[in-house]
């Protein structure tokens, strides 16, 4: 039997640059390659190495950069709208930061970015159709993050409102995403307004158990906000689709806990760190997934704090191969078993 799990696999969105061998699609999946990886997550917003337009209307494009990373033994994982997504529903508070996302024509005019960031995700379902995929991975964009904390008291049926939004804005583009095929799985984070399970109930209620609304599972923020994240894999892996290999500690102190007091990411009691560093059992996820037949790609995410992304890169393809699972074909201790039949059932239980 073989692996139900595929990996290792790497997000190159922490990686691109304009320095080579990170500046380009072929140099960037080469080292990639030479790492150990057998699939890269692609952001689809980093023109140095991919071109969104283009994969979403022309096959021989794809065709091309399929071909790119099969040179090099690399296979396309899935592609990333989370910049686009982040921007598909921004609170005005966010307005200035989250400029940043968009092209410089978009940047302060709020309704043709959030028309442009739709568009981008609609393109990304097409393009992935166009590679093969069954999956992108994105953001759901936030309206209510701003009120998380109850005060002052939140007005009577703000959230619900502002999860009803969500709703409309998502529906139609999950939508286009079940008419080709492709399921959008959505990272549960921190600034985002599905940050852990109870909000992702609440936006798939509010989009009636849309089929396409999937969840790409990152337990490094769970474990920043201490939710039992084994626990999450047993309540939601119906609805896990990607997932995201990335480690984090929680030390709190007597004057810092999951809030970290606006501290810089080295100085925080919650914070990232690369695989093997943190607190994150990855043993017992890669088991729970493997028990429940999740048998999508394990993509490493690197965000530390400390040490330095290539060398967490270059740790990180071992680490993730070392923890995939080849299921067991055959029960422990199916050498002291017998032959049976019904006649004998029967006799063991004194019929």
């Amino acid at each position: 039997m073989t692996n139900l799990i595929k990996g290792p696999a790497l997000f190159l969105a922490q990686f691109v640059s304009d320095e080579a061998p990170f500046n380009s699609l072929p140099s960037i999946v080469k080292w990639a390659a030479d790492l150990g990886y057998k699939g890269v997550q692609i952001p689809t917003w980093e023109a140095r190495i991919f071109n969104l337009e283009k994969a979403a209307s022309s096959q021989s494009y794809c065709d091309e950069i399929s071909a790119v990373c099969a040179s090099h033994g690399v296979t396309i994982t899935e592609l990333s709208v989370h910049l686009q997504g982040q921007l598909v529903a921004v609170h005005p508070a966010y307005d200035t930061a989250f400029d940043a996302f968009a092209p410089l024509h978009l940047q302060g005019k709020p309704d043709e970015r959030q028309a442009w960031a739709v568009d981008q995700v609609v393109k990304a379902a097409k393009a992935s159709q166009n590679f093969g995929l069954n999956v992108a991975v994105g953001f759901t964009g936030s309206l209510a993050f701003p009120y998380m904390y109850p005060w002052p008291q939140r007005p009577a049926g703000l959230v619900e409102e502002a999860f009803s939004e969500l709703a409309r804005r998502w529906k139609p583009i999950l939508d286009v995403y079940d008419e080709l095929g492709i399921d959008l799985a959505f990272e549960i984070h921190p600034g985002e307004d599905v940050f852990d399970g109870t909000t992702f109930d609440r936006f798939l209620g509010a989009l009636d158990n849309h089929p396409r609304c999937k969840i790409l599972y990152d337990p490094s923020h769970f474990l920043l906000q201490q939710l039992d994240y084994l626990a999450f894999i047993d309540i939601y892996h119906e609805r896990i689709s990607a997932f995201h290999v990335k480690d984090a500690e929680f030390n709190p102190t007597g004057r810092q806990g999951v809030y970290s007091g606006y501290s810089d990411w080295t100085d925080r009691a919650a914070r990232f760190r690369s695989l093997g560093d943190g607190q994150v059992n990855f043993t017992s996820i890669f088991s729970k997934l493997t028990q429940y037949g999740f048998d999508g790609w394990a993509v490493l995410e690197w965000e530390c704090c400390l040490k330095h992304p290539e060398q967490g890169a270059a740790e990180g393809a071992p680490f993730i191969a070392n923890h995939i699972i080849r299921p067991t074909d055959k029960a422990f201790d199916d050498f002291a078993g017998g032959t049976t039949d019904k006649t004998a059932l029967r006799k063991m239980m004194g019929f």
